[in-house]
């Protein structure tokens, strides 16, 4: 039922918003041929097509608000500015790839470019305030959901939140039952305490309740039996809290195998074969000309300089621990002094004064450019350009023993940038705060794949090439 609502707000701010922006671009068309002389508009253009294009872009958009879920109606205005620039974004596209492919003269750039910007602003207002306005609206007093919450005290505290963002969907505690001990401070709990688990027949005769909400899940069949007759019988809406999370400590995701419910620790959008075979063309794509064009010219340069600062070999090529935890060879260009091998001191990550790290190579390191010969082990299948960064074996067995869940990026390709160092977490690992944070993205990254995210931190990436942020060293 709450997720219906939301879904259902969510359509029609999608179908608010679209009549509106569709009713300002011709309100602003006429404005600009009426007062704007400066801009070429004039009424022999042909602007029904850029209207569907905005029309079109606009119904794109919903699927991102359906995305959200029950969380829109509760954006703050950093959200609704996100929300607005992908709304825009989409209208952009599509009106800008009518223009080019009518060859169209006749429009005006400057038109098409100040309506984009005047209906970002405009969204943002929208985004931000009509949700809740919709709300208020279409949920009034005769579509409240009176709730009735059964289960422990402590079992609310999971809900809480949940309970408070969905209040604007109608949803009105109205009371719980528990065999719990009813605290002396009840004010986070729902609504009155109304009674024992047992009461729960007595409490539907006597209340008009729209809604049970079972805190956790019945430990018998017999329990769940009892429950579900009795919100049939009485005509409630019944909805049983998945606790299982907190039993295991740690979120779950629910799939569907063959008619089979299952849980598992998270999703993996890179176990399906087209999403890995488009990671993998990317990489190609990527790779193969940096390793035949600038690879050459690069390594010879850092040579010249490696001979002037630092003699030794150009490349450094250790171990380090990769998908599966397969250990595989990694290339890099060559940034410390040269030094007997040692697995122990190779394994002490660099600071930002380190002796072993001669001037020039302080300069590869803070942008990234001793990092460019791995582009060799993208092309051969080791890495991908975006994934967790690798660490060396002995490395990465500390942090497994630091970090609860750390094994959990070994479920990818290793890459040359991550989310993680995209965001700015780079540079010496000193904090276990700091190494649990790395690992929180990394398992996002993960969780949350696609190919725009990948374009996304490879553009980031390069932005911080030409201005590494403070903590790269």
């Amino acid at each position: 039922m709450i997720t219906t609502r939301a879904r259902g707000l969510a359509n029609l701010h999608a179908g608010v918003t679209t009549l509106a922006v569709g009713a300002f671009f011709g309100v602003y068309a006429e404005f600009i041929m009426r007062f704007v002389p400066i801009v070429r508009l004039s009424r022999e253009v042909n602007l029904i097509p850029y209207f569907a294009c905005v029309f079109a872009g606009m119904l794109l958009s919903s699927r991102v608000l359906l995305r959200m879920g029950g969380a829109f109606h509760g954006m703050d205005i950093g959200a609704a500015a996100r929300l607005a620039a992908r709304q825009v974004g989409f209208m952009a596209v599509l009106t800008f790839a009518m223009m080019f492919a009518t060859l169209d003269r006749s429009i005006s750039r400057l038109f098409l470019g100040t309506f984009l910007v005047w209906s970002w602003i405009g969204l943002v207002a929208l985004n931000l305030w009509l949700p809740r306005g919709l709300a208020r609206l279409v949920f009034h007093r005769d579509h409240q959901l009176p709730t009735l919450f059964i289960g422990r005290v402590a079992a609310f505290a999971r809900l809480q939140t949940w309970v408070i963002e969905k209040r604007a969907l109608g949803l009105t505690p109205l009371g719980y039952l528990t065999d719990d001990p009813v605290p002396e401070s009840a004010g986070e709990l729902p609504g009155l305490p109304l009674g024992r688990v047992a009461d729960l027949a007595k409490v539907l005769s006597e209340q008009a309740v729209g809604q049970v909400i079972l805190l956790e899940l019945p430990r018998t069949d017999g329990e769940a039996q009892a429950v579900i007759t009795l919100c049939q019988e009485r005509g409630c809406r019944l909805l049983i809290h998945n606790d299982t999370a907190a039993a295991f400590t740690h979120p779950l995701t629910s799939t569907t195998e063959a008619g089979r419910h299952f849980f598992t620790l998270q999703e993996e959008p890179l176990e399906d074969p087209l999403h890995r075979l488009l990671k993998r063309a990317l990489d190609i794509f990527i790779s193969l000309p940096v390793v035949v064009l600038v690879l050459p010219v690069m390594g010879v340069g850092i040579w010249i300089v490696q001979r002037w600062q630092s003699r030794g070999p150009l490349f450094y090529v250790r171990e380090r621990r990769g998908q599966n935890g397969r250990t595989f060879r990694m290339i890099k260009f060559r940034s410390m002094h040269l030094a007997p091998a040692n697995a122990a001191a190779e394994s002490m990550q660099a600071s930002a004064e380190d002796a072993r790290v001669f001037p020039a190579g302080r300069f590869l390191r803070r942008h990234s450019i001793d990092e460019f010969p791995q582009f060799w082990n993208v092309l051969i299948g080791d890495m991908s350009v975006v994934g967790p960064r690798p660490y060396m074996p002995l490395l990465d067995e500390t942090f497994r023993q630091r970090t609860r869940g750390y094994r959990t990026r070994h479920l990818v390709k290793p890459g040359i940038t991550g989310l993680a160092q995209s965001l700015g977490f780079r540079g010496e690992v000193v904090d276990p705060d700091l190494l649990d944070q790395r690992l929180q993205w990394d398992v996002h990254y993960i969780t949350h794949w696609s190919l725009v995210l990948d374009l996304q931190i490879i553009g980031r990436t390069l932005g911080q090439v030409f201005w590494p942020p403070r903590t790269a060293y």
